[in-house]
Order: structure tokens, then C-alpha cells, then sequence
């Protein structure tokens, strides 16, 4: 019986899906969930819109949310080139840059003059 109960519970577990966290603020700047810095797109003039997509996505990775997320203070949603749901900040888009390789580094922070670490 109780090891029918432990299978129980662990496979019920194991049904869950992973929940992601809104970004949050670390060392003065956001990151997502994994401590990963996020930064914004000078060349985002529209506020709720991308113009970051095909290369672009590929060295700046989209701040990308889950459907069941939730606008808090400054995050919002809002909604990627395909549709899908992307963090902003203040309304501007958020991203990953590809060259930092772990959590805390800021190798995007002013790249090309128009990306920035987000500092609320």
C-alpha cells in the first residue's frame, strides 16, 4: 500500500508542468529566472513590439513568458513576431544575450551602441 501511494504521488509529480518565474531583480538589474541578465533593444521603437527576429533572435534570445503569466509593476506580456508571449519591461521587449555564458555576466550591456541592461 504505501509503496503504491509513493508511486502515486511521484508520478503525479512528474505530471506537473515546470512553472517559470517572471524576471526578477539581482546585483541591480534584471534577469530571468535562471539569473540570466536581460537587456533592451534601442531599435525597439514601438512600444509592445519586436524588430528583433531571424539573426537577431539568434544572438539576442527573446525574453519569452508562459501563457498563464501575468503583468506585475513594470513587466508586462506582451506578444512575439510568431505569437508566442514575450516579457517587456516598461513596455520594451526583453532578451538574452547568446555570449553570456552564465548567470550575472553582462557582455551585451551596450553592444553596438543599442542594447542595454535593463537597471529598474
Amino acid at each position: 500500500m504505501k509503496k503504491t501511494l509513493v508511486l502515486l504521488a511521484l508520478g503525479a509529480g512528474l505530471s506537473m508542468g515546470a512553472y517559470a518565474e517572471a524576471p526578477k531583480v539581482m546585483n541591480g538589474y534584471l534577469v530571468d529566472e535562471g539569473g540570466y541578465t536581460l537587456y533592451t533593444f534601442d531599435n525597439d521603437t514601438m512600444p509592445g513590439q519586436s524588430s528583433c527576429t531571424g539573426g537577431c533572435a539568434v544572438n539576442w534570445l527573446p525574453a519569452m513568458a508562459d501563457a498563464y503569466d501575468k503583468a506585475s509593476g513594470d513587466l508586462s506580456v506582451i506578444k512575439y513576431v510568431d505569437g508566442k508571449p514575450l516579457w517587456a519591461y516598461k513596455g520594451h521587449p526583453l532578451y538574452r544575450f547568446a555570449k553570456d555564458a552564465k548567470p550575472g555576466e553582462v557582455n551585451g550591456d551596450g553592444k553596438g551602441g543599442v542594447w542595454h541592461v535593463v537597471k529598474p
